[in-house]
């Protein structure tokens, strides 16, 4: 949530913010609502100063023995007109911030402007697309001769969009998260959390996929609960409505969960295989900083991911998102794509982004100053450490063999019980 300030002093630069993003959103709304709340709160208050002011009347009337019938009369109108005002100005308050609710984030400075992902540079890029001496396979084609992932018996489940993974795929899959995790637990200073999978509506507040996202979300009917659909949205909300020290910051935090989304608006796209689904696995990153250091703990997450796909092997890219193509709530992303040999195009393996102080305004957290002084938001961050069927996929697509087998990473051999190579046709 920006802060309401900002819009009451300086609603150019919001708007402009606004329309770098291409938000059908417009500041006059906001200054029209505050306005009615502020004329509707001052109403008040001269009410309930009237009232005192009748209430010391009647006392000095009753003090003398003096009739105070009319004075009363006079009060009771008074509060009847409070109640109604007040009334007014709860909707008016309510209205106003489900409005703000609905307002991005503003751009860091350092943000490319642009429409979508085509006006996102190349920050830069780590390895070498490998050349093969075959055509290439998608990781679903070369998934028919190893039967490690059955997309017909998850749909037959679940539905589309759901895959089952046995053998090999399962056991990779396991193995990718404990990868994941011990880098990030052991080199990387994050402590390892187990959060609920389900959430309230107040904590998908608290990080911006409510009320925005709302279609996005799997809820439980007739409870107030949702699938989340990232760790990013418990881990963000551990510290909300507190007050920390100072001196804790940053606090990193990493967890293994599974993620659920509903796809919304993605009809069509990605209809095949493992890269769009309604369930998958995520190792995610979330780091609360102190605002003077965001931007350099920004690099430091960034750099994390990095070292992720480097110790895999994978060739990526390094791209920072314009002003257009961010998500609601990030000030500042970087996207890493990764190499699909089979596609022969990068593709997101993971985001990298500040939110600034924009989730803790939402979520109420903040942290006390070692000086002293009223307490500061905290600046949140997030990102992906990484999925794991993007990673699976980008596995198989890079070590793809002529004979349809697939070479694991180095990194991961231990992790699979010294299997180099996974070769071979699993069926059911």
């Amino acid at each position: 949530m920006l802060d309401r300030k900002l819009l009451q002093r300086r609603p150019e630069v919001v708007a402009a913010a606004l329309a770098g993003r291409g938000s059908s959103l417009r500041v006059e709304e906001f200054t029209a609502r505050d306005e009615r709340r502020r004329s509707l709160l001052a109403q008040v208050e001269a009410l309930r100063k009237e009232r005192n002011s009748i209430s010391a009347l009647v006392g000095e009337k009753k003090q003398k023995g003096e009739d105070a019938s009319s004075l009363v009369d006079r009060m009771s109108g008074v509060n009847n007109s409070i109640r109604e005002l007040s009334r007014d100005l709860e909707e008016a308050e309510a209205g106003l911030e489900a409005w703000m609710l609905q307002l991005p984030n503003i751009p860091h400075e350092s943000v490319p402007p642009g429409r979508d992902e085509r006006d996102n540079p190349v920050l830069h890029s780590w390895g070498t697309p490998p050349v093969f001496s075959f055509p290439p396979k998608e990781h679903w084609e070369l998934a028919a001769g190893l039967g490690g992932l059955d997309f017909d018996r998850g749909a037959k489940l679940a539905g589309s969009r759901f895959t089952l993974y046995l053998g090999w795929a399962a056991r990779l899959e396991r193995a990718l998260v404990n990868f994941f995790l011990d880098v990030q637990t052991r080199e990387h200073g994050y402590r390892e959390i187990l959060p609920p999978l389900m959430v309230n509506a107040r904590t998908m507040t608290g990080t911006g996929n409510l009320p925005k996202f709302a279609e996005d979300l799997f809820k439980i009917e007739g409870r107030d609960y949702y699938l989340i659909p990232t760790a990013e949205v418990p881990l963000t909300n551990i510290h909300a409505d507190e007050v920390l020290d100072e001196a804790l910051l940053p606090l990193a935090y990493t967890a293994q969960t599974p993620c659920f989304r509903s796809e919304a608006g993605s009809y069509g796209k990605d209809t095949r295989g493992l890269i769009r689904q309604h369930q998958f696995t995520k190792v995610e990153m979330v780091r609360y900083t102190h605002p003077d250091a965001s931007f350099s703990e920004l690099e430091r997450m960034r750099g994390h991911a990095e070292s992720l796909l480097q110790r895999l092997e994978l060739p990526y890219r390094v791209v920072t998102l314009c002003a257009g193509d961010m998500g609601f709530a990030s000030a500042k992303t970087y996207d890493l794509e990764v190499w699909l040999p089979g596609q022969d195009k990068y593709r997101e393996i993971s985001s990298c982004s500040n939110c600034g102080d924009f989730q803790a305004r939402r979520a109420n957290l903040r942290f006390k100053p070692a000086g002293g002084g009223k307490p500061e938001y905290i600046h949140t961050l997030n990102g992906s450490g990484l999925p794991v069927g993007r990673t699976l996929v980008a596995i198989m697509e890079n070590g793809q063999r002529e004979d349809g087998s697939v070479a694991l990473p180095k990194a991961l051999i231990p992790y699979m019980d010294g299997v180099e190579v996974i070769a071979g046709a699993v069926s059911l």
